[in-house]
């Protein structure tokens, strides 16, 4: 008998008196009788208030603020920066979803996190490898020559496949959970879109903000230069003192020196913006533009569907669940494992009868492993895994809470807001009168010019507060709808079918 035939009788067959097809039924029942061990995932509450706290006075409609949405097919919806009425933004706005790198980098995590989820569902299907050879060996003195020269020929083409069943469900959590983790990974995108495109939008309204102070400035200028050469031919008819003609040109400077102050501003927020829609700063000049509009209405709904409306809630979310299917995992260490083996092949010592019957060869088998001792390491595991899942709860909870305090700070910041610019509109009157009247005396002679200058500063103060406040009101709309979620809804999130599916 020869080195081959040898090596051919050590391998494993079934015969009669093999216990392994004896075992087969016993196998199959185990098989069939897999169960998933662990918790089972049950979103956790969070604390709900029936109704936001802030709510909008009766005129505050006509005031230009928001009001309730009834029903709930009047909030927002998709391209919620379109409200604003403002082609130039909405021109802006789409190229953010286009072009920001740091969504491109949101994307290709989610990609990445939709791609972990096809790596553990493969852990769930056997393995199929091979591993051709072949070669020549010489054997020792002792023995013997296995041809005349020597030499020995091998020549082998097998198969093996492996799987280990997934008796206690871990494979199947594993799935489960990197699902629910690509869905978080989604929901972070669209989260990160609202930062960046609410981003914009307030970066936008400041700019023009400031656009609005510059032609404030611009026009208070024009109003100073015609004081000065009142003053200056005063002076020339000796009516008045050089120290009119200082007071007024001191009063022209520092407000030209306030208006050149604003280009540092404009200029570092055209930058920003130019960033935000992934462009070099010197790509992108935005016209100057003065704001008159007050804030659009922004539909409110009840606190309840802000939890269905928020991406950054329904990231938390998903994050319990995966974090759940982890305490699974780590309670299936407890079993057995089962893993199942085969292997089937050709070998020959000739390379011209290597592909032939007589020369194939085959073996199967299963093995059971389980942990004997392991010094509480399972149990420490499962408790990290339920520490893990609480603190996504806590972290969920305190997301929710957030939600809830950063829409109650912008009802109340448009609220007072809308206030105080019919207190400022009041006041932008009541300055502007006196200018008029202190005006009036200083011709006369019957003031001084400080009288005048104390008016002009006190003017122009109302006037700037009253601009700032439409800036502030319209960023704080901005902030509004960040807060409510912008037009993303909990619908648009990918199922667990989707992030498994293969391919884009």
């Amino acid at each position: 008998m020869n080195a081959m035939q040898k090596r051919d009788e050590m391998r494993p067959r079934f015969s009669a008196r093999s216990p392994l097809p004896a075992l087969m039924p016993a196998l199959a029942a185990l098989l069939l009788s897999a169960c998933t061990v662990g918790p089972n995932y049950k979103r956790p509450t969070a604390p709900t208030p029936p109704a936001f706290k802030e709510q909008p006075p009766p005129d505050f409609k006509e005031a230009g603020g928001w009001k309730p949405a009834q029903p709930a097919d009047d909030l927002l919806k998709g391209k919620w920066w379109e409200i604003y009425n403002d082609p130039a933004l909405n021109a802006l706005e789409e190229q953010v979803s286009l072009s920001n790198q740091n969504l491109a980098q949101a994307e290709a995590v989610y990609r990445e996190a939709r791609a972990a989820v096809l790596v553990s569902r493969a852990a769930l299907s056997p393995t199929l490898s091979t591993a051709p050879s072949a070669g020549e060996s010489r054997a020792g003195g002792n023995s013997g020559p296995t041809s005349t020269s020597g030499l020995r020929s091998t020549f082998e083409f097998p198969l093996s496949a492996a799987w280990a069943p997934d008796l206690w469900g871990n494979i199947r959590r594993g799935v489960t959970a990197a699902a629910a983790s690509a869905q978080a990974s989604a929901a972070n995108l669209e989260n990160a879109r609202l930062l960046y495109q609410s981003e914009l939008a307030q970066d936008y309204f400041q700019l023009h903000g400031l656009d609005s102070d510059a032609d404030l400035l611009q026009t208070t200028l024009k109003s100073y230069q015609e004081y000065l050469t009142l003053t200056q031919n005063r002076k020339a008819g000796g009516i008045a003192s050089d120290l009119d003609v200082a007071q007024a040109e001191a009063q022209l400077y520092a407000t030209r020196t306030q208006l050149q102050d604003l280009g540092v501003q404009r200029a570092q927020l055209e930058h920003a913006i130019a960033v935000l829609i992934g462009k070099p700063p010197a790509e992108l000049t935005i016209s100057s533009l003065v704001l008159k509009t007050p804030p659009p209405p922004v539909p409110l709904a009840v606190p309840s569907v802000l939890l269905e409306r928020r991406p950054d809630i329904a990231a938390g979310e998903r994050q319990m669940a995966a974090a759940n299917e982890q305490i699974g995992i780590a309670e299936a260490a407890y079993y057995p494992t089962l893993s199942l083996s085969a292997a089937l092949g050709l070998e020959n010592n000739r390379i011209t009868t290597w592909f032939s019957w007589p020369a194939r060869f085959f073996s199967v088998g299963a093995t059971m492993a389980e942990t004997l001792f392991d010094a509480g390491r399972r149990r420490a595991a499962v408790s990290q895994s339920q520490a893990a899942f609480d603190a996504t709860i806590a972290a969920y909870r305190q997301t929710v809470l957030t939600a809830f305090q950063q829409v109650e700070d912008n009802l109340a910041t448009l609220r007072v807001l809308a206030e105080e610019s019919v207190t400022a509109d009041q006041s932008v009157t009541s300055a502007e009168r006196a200018l008029t009247v202190s005006t009036a005396q200083y011709k006369a002679g019957t003031t001084s010019y400080l009288t005048v200058i104390q008016a002009q500063a006190t003017a122009l103060a109302a006037e700037r507060t009253a601009v700032d406040l439409l800036t502030r009101r319209l960023t704080a709309s901005v902030l509004l709808v960040q807060a409510l979620g912008g037009g993303w809804e909990i619908s648009q999130l990918p199922t667990q079918k989707d992030v498994a599916a293969k391919g884009n």
